[in-house]
């Protein structure tokens, strides 16, 4: 526990480096390589599949070991303090909420200062819907949006399969979620290719994304935010979303912040339409990113907290 937390300390302090060896810029590689290798577009339907099944194993199986392999080495060290220190640096790689927070906040400060155009190339980033043509209401829900689901498989998932099965399990759930943005698309390159991965991502985040709902409730409720309908637009909306895991982020936070996510997106000049998440009691402004913000840190937060007071109620009760 007190690993996890020095995790959080570390990428609060220090942020996550960009790097050519940040372990999941290698995770990817190591996805690309063998993507080069086993995809092939002239290839049937079953073949893409079964390829993409084996791409997804692999990488899994090897990033486990890997990882692993220098846990127990770690676990060779006569300082525990060392070991925690080193181990909580390395698990800080796996989460993200103050990359969250800083981009929001960069989106954030480009609209108070009018500034659309550099709002729209920034929010460019972080999502994958066109941005050229946003206004600063649709720019602002693109990145509440962005915030709200990444909290799921940008922090709370992380730590969930961490205090489940320490590194190694943090870094296989990096390497799930890796598959699924980089070839989890319903497009026709990666509709078979790429279904194992984005099934696996779909199955690790099931538990993580329904404890963010819950826990951005009862961040609203801490932040004096309105609760009551988050907890309203979570029960009523949360399964409209086209994924099975992502409504139940942004409908609290619509609810919480009273307002509408969801609507009408452009990918590559299409539109398509995502159901609505939340009532337009206010109309979408830039203060609603900063709310987005203190929602995510307060729900990590009361994650590591409830986690420390589950396990001490474990240790209680004689489990270990």
């Amino acid at each position: 526990m007190l690993t996890a937390v020095c995790g959080f300390l570390f990428d609060t302090v220090v942020g996550d480096p960009r790097s050519k060896f940040h372990p999941v810029v290698l995770i990817g590689r190591l996805i690309s390589i063998m993507e080069s290798a086993l995809y092939h577009e002239g290839d049937r339907d079953r073949r893409k599949l079964m390829a993409g099944g084996l791409l997804a194993i692999t990488v899994l199986l090897v990033v486990y070991q890997v990882a692993a392999g220098i846990d127990g080495l770690l676990s060779q060290l006569d300082n525990k303090l060392v070991t925690i220190l080193v181990e909580g640096f390395l698990f800080s790689f796996t989460i993200s909420p103050r990359s969250l927070a800083e981009a929001g906040r960069e989106i954030y400060n480009y609209l108070e200062n009018d500034d659309l155009e550099n709002a729209r190339y920034k929010v460019g980033w972080i999502v994958g819907r066109d941005t050229e043509k946003l206004s600063p209401g649709e720019v602002t829900r693109a990145t509440v949006e962005t915030v709200a689901e990444n909290t799921v498989d940008g922090i709370i998932a992380p730590f969930f399969f961490f205090l489940l099965g320490g590194l190694p399990l943090a870094y296989m759930y990096r390497a799930v979620n890796t598959l699924d943005s980089m070839v989890g698309y319903k497009n026709d390159k990666y509709l078979y290719f790429g279904r194992v991965s984005a099934r696996i991502d779909d199955v690790a985040n099931y538990i993580p994304a329904r404890i963010t709902g819950l826990l951005f409730v009862l961040s609203a409720l801490i932040l004096k935010l309105d609760w009551h309908n988050s907890w309203r637009m979570l029960r009523r909306d949360a399964s409209k979303h086209p994924s099975p895991n992502g409504g139940w982020a942004e409908a609290s936070v619509a609810g919480a912040l009273r307002i509408r996510l969801g609507g009408y997106n452009s990918y590559f000049g299409r539109e398509s339409f995502r159901a609505y998440m939340g009532e337009p009691y206010e109309e979408l402004g830039a203060k609603h990113i900063l709310g987005c913000t203190r929602l995510m840190y307060t729900a990590t937060v009361l994650f590591l907290l409830l986690a420390h007071l589950a396990l001490q109620g474990y240790k209680f009760l004689g489990g270990v």
